[in-house]
């Protein structure tokens, strides 16, 4: 699986033996599990586990719950409460399948910053990125469609608004938006497609993870000072690694356990702190909430499709120079696409030989304004459009993009890193060496 050297599987009775050239399934466990990890990776390699349960938390619980649904805009909101009411350990269900999206929220935005300080974009590790950034737009549409499933006012008119976004494409963006709804408006065609696809796309996001875990296990793990375990030998590599179990497995378990302490306080003591109090009221097409915010998670972007209307220069320089077929609508659209795809794009946008940010004086201040700037999008999200919101919310778009496209390619080329370490062994031993006596 990976290119380091190390033992892999023999086996050693004849039913392995048998077993093994029929189904390689125990050569594959056990070289998943002794795979060797870099000896030096911090407590931010420990998300990877935390997303491993929220996708097998979402699954389990979804299947529950789908026994007790019903997708039929007269039926769903009553459908919920009674499963809220009705269901035995209903209402538990449903606060862990709700809230679980939340921490698989958190755990991913968390997983995606580490990679961007640690540089674990960089080559020879781009398709893992880029197969990580397909899990997220994956998450993304799920989480939206089954926001949309409990059928109350938020999740009706939250519905209304994000496909009607694809309305706003020139020449097609009628024709996507209709095939979206399944009709003219948002209804009940609308609702059993968004469920079908709510459905589906876990498992669509679970075989993403497996080529996920297979790429990043060919190509190896990273690691906080972004230098590459020696492949010369297996006795060098063995001093830049450990195996993953039992080392890693039962870090990675105490830190899940710390989080899922956290988690169950969250589902046990305040599991609708989160939601909307809109989504508690059964869907009105006749009555518009005051404010249609999205779920927490989708606020940054929501902030930047709202921060470029139709007085910003640039949104009026493009609607000029495309002889007004850009408007302030599409270029929104294209604005809140484009903050991910330049995010995306991180392999090929940082032009800087070192990838660790621990090396990386000047980038660290940048990166941290991002992280800032980042939480800045998340909380204008959620405010009015108008007074001082809009033009925070324009700045901190403006940076988004600055940062990827400006920034971090002139970064490689004026910047002065620190001296790195020549090899994962020199930074371990620097850290946990005893002192001679």
């Amino acid at each position: 699986m990976s290119g380091i050297p190390h033992d892999h599987y023999e086996p050693k009775t004849g039913v392995e033996k048998w077993l093994h050239k029929r189904l390689p399934i125990v050569s594959l466990a056990y070289d998943t599990l002794m795979i060797p990890t870099p000896k030096n990776l911090n407590w931010m390699w420990i998300w990877g586990i935390v997303l491993a349960f929220c996708l097998a938390l979402q699954i389990v619980t979804g299947i529950v719950l789908v026994m007790h649904y019903t997708p039929h805009v007269d039926l769903a909101f009553s459908s919920v409460e009674h499963i809220m009411r009705n269901v035995n350990g209903g209402h538990m269900i449903r606060y862990l399948h709700a809230n679980g999206a939340s921490l698989f929220f958190v755990a991913v935005y968390l997983h995606m910053f580490r990679g961007l300080f640690y540089g674990s974009y960089k080559a020879p590790r781009e398709v893992v990125w880029i197969l990580g950034m397909l899990i997220y737009l994956a998450m993304m549409a799920t989480a939206f469609m089954g926001y949309v499933l409990p059928w109350g006012q938020m999740s009706f008119w939250g519905a209304t608004v994000i496909t009607g976004l694809f309305g706003a494409i020139p020449g097609v963006g009628p024709a996507i938006q209709e095939w979206l709804l399944g009709g003219p408006a948002v209804d009940n065609a609308t609702l059993n497609r968004f469920f079908s696809l709510h459905y589906l796309l876990p498992f669509i996001i679970a075989a993403l993870v497996g080529l996920h875990i297979w790429a990043f296990h060919h190509v190896g793990n990273g690691n906080p000072t972004g230098v590459e375990v020696r492949r010369t030998s297996k006795a060098e590599a063995e001093k830049d690694t450990v195996p993953f179990w039992p080392y890693y497995v039962i870090k990675d378990l105490f830190a899940l356990a710390l989080v899922l302490i956290v988690f169950f306080a969250i589902v046990g003591f305040m599991p609708n702190y989160l939601g909307h109090p809109d989504n508690y009221i059964p869907a009105n097409p006749l009555v518009t909430p005051a404010h249609i915010v999205p779920e927490w998670y989708f606020l940054p972007f929501y902030a930047i499709l709202r921060a470029f209307t139709a007085d910003v220069w640039v949104v009026m320089l493009v609607n000029w120079a495309t002889f007004g077929i850009v408007d302030a609508k599409f270029f929104g659209v294209l604005a809140m696409f484009g903050a991910i795809a330049v995010l995306a794009l991180a392999p090929w946008l940082d032009t800087s030989s070192v990838r660790s940010g621990k090396f990386r004086p000047m980038f660290k201040w940048w990166y941290w304004l991002l992280a800032i700037d980042f939480m800045v999008l998340m909380w204008v999200g959620a405010m009015p459009t108008d007074g001082i919101y809009s033009w925070i919310s324009l700045i901190a778009s403006t940076y988004w993009f600055a940062y990827f496209l400006v920034i971090l390619p002139l970064l490689g080329l004026i910047e002065k890193p620190l001296p790195q370490p020549a090899t994962i062994e020199d930074d371990f031993n620097s850290h946990y060496e005893q002192p001679a006596k």
